[in-house]
């Protein structure tokens, strides 16, 4: 099918690349003219603005960094709204359950459908097709675009509610950031205590404790010290920070969010936006006065 696609990040770019190799034919656009040649080599037409690609494509994907950029590329001016031939906008990035709400309506009123789905897996993800696509929108538009999606990975239709697929992809982003903060803790605690982080990890995996921290982020990017999972802090923090104001907006109680939250945002502040977010470990290395991994093992104190 004729797909147009804006954004072609860290996550966009493999997506992209994935259903052009899938032979559907991609409208691809990104404020990078060299990302663009780069897809337009493999095929793909170049666009020149979001308004273009939706002139072209009756389905337009979007992969975008932040809610604000979501907004102006769906309903701004020269946007995915004033195209001529776009009939529904899939959004494959995270912008919580309020923003996907504000675009949808905005989209109703030119007669656009919005399929909000948002993705998760990381870039190893997108670049092998394996990640969960939790896709919310009316059930006939999402059979329209199922076969597309399953080239990007495993398809799960949330339900028809606008926003529902940003609820579940909160949810679970939440658990994962959880993990990443809370194996810091425990593992700084044994190195802390003269335990050996590599036998560490290795027991947690084969006992209870075993998470998707410990199990891959830990041994591919904490332990050697390369912090290179392939996820931006900024990103997790602003997927926490939307995750709290989803549960104060139901009125929840959140008592080990609003921790996991304070935590994420030293993290943000002592490493840096652009930091991957295995760095999360290091604030509470630094507290602890010990460093994990490594060439040392990371057993012995600073």
């Amino acid at each position: 099918m004729d797909i147009g696609f804006i954004g072609l990040g860290k996550m966009g770019f493999p997506m992209a690349r994935r259903l052009i190799e899938a032979g559907h034919h991609l409208i691809v656009f990104d404020t990078r003219k060299e990302v663009v040649e780069q897809l337009a080599a493999r095929g793909a037409e170049a666009g020149t603005s979001p308004r273009d690609v939706a002139d072209r494509a009756e389905t337009v994907m979007a992969s975008l960094p932040s809610l604000q950029a979501s907004l102006e590329v769906a309903t701004g001016a020269g946007g995915v709204i004033e195209g001529k031939r776009v009939k529904r906008f899939v959004d494959l990035s995270t912008v919580g359950s309020q923003m996907a709400v504000r675009i949808h309506d905005l989209l109703a009123k030119r007669n656009i459908v919005q399929i909000d789905s948002p993705v998760s897996g990381g870039v190893a993800g997108a670049e092998k097709g394996t990640l969960a696509v939790m896709v919310s929108g009316p059930r006939g538009e999402f059979e329209t675009v199922k076969r597309a999606l399953e080239v990007i990975g495993k398809v799960f239709f949330i339900g028809e509610k606008p926003g529902a697929g940003q609820t579940m992809k909160l949810a679970n982003n939440f658990l994962s950031a959880t993990a990443m903060v809370a194996t810091s803790e425990a593992v700084v605690m044994g190195v802390k205590s003269g335990l050996d982080p590599k036998v560490m990890i290795d027991v947690i995996n084969a006992g209870s404790g075993m998470n998707t921290a410990s199990r891959d982020k830990f041994p591919r990017s904490v332990l050697p010290r390369s912090f290179d999972f392939g996820f931006a802090t900024g990103l997790m923090v602003k997927d926490v920070r939307l995750a709290l104001e989803e549960m104060k907006s139901l009125g929840l109680s959140m008592e080990v969010a609003e921790a996991v939250g304070r935590l994420w945002e030293v993290v943000i502040r002592d490493e840096g936006a652009e930091s991957d977010f295995t760095a999360a470990i290091k604030p509470v290395e630094k507290a602890a006065g010990v460093v994990v991994g490594g060439k040392a093992g990371g057993i012995a104190a600073k």
